[in-house]
Formats: structure tokens, sequence, C-alpha cells
């Protein structure tokens, strides 16, 4: 299985948006500052994600939320929504 995912910073609210084949081995690189593009950010939680058979497919999600506006804001409706449950 192959992994999009959305993690939140604990220190600024940003969300970052990314893939992966070993969702727990990323998201432990992104807490322990590993990954270069979130390390200024840490600790983070992680909010969301969606998995794919194939990286293809969550390659083109990844890059679907992170170009297209709509798609993203989208998405962030419902995890909110989700959340008041």
């Amino acid at each position: 299985m192959y992994y999009v995912y959305i993690i939140k910073s604990k220190k600024d609210n940003l969300l970052y948006t990314g893939s992966t084949k070993d969702l727990k081995k990323r998201f432990d690189l992104h807490n322990k500052g590993k990954i270069i593009s979130t390390k200024n950010r840490i600790p983070f939680e992680l909010i969301y994600y969606e998995a794919y058979k194939n990286e293809k497919e969550a390659r083109q999600r990844e890059k679907n939320l992170k170009l297209k506006a709509n798609a993203f804001r989208q998405l962030k409706l419902r995890i909110k929504l989700s959340l008041q449950d």
C-alpha cells in the first residue's frame, strides 16, 4: 500500500501533505527532524491519510492536493467535519 498523508505542525499549526510507502516510518522521520522540508516545524501530529494500491495513484493524489486549491479545501472541510463528530 501507498499513502497520502497530512500532518500538522504543533509549532505553527501549518499543514504538510506528502506520500510514502511506509507511513509510520515517514511520520517518525518528520518528528525526528530528518525531513528537510519540515525539520524546523517539529513536532507533528498525523491528522489524515488515504491508502492506495500503487505509488502512481498516491503520487497523483498528492500532486492534486498540492496544486489544486479546491481539492485541498474540500478535503480540509471533510476532515474538520469528521473531527466534530
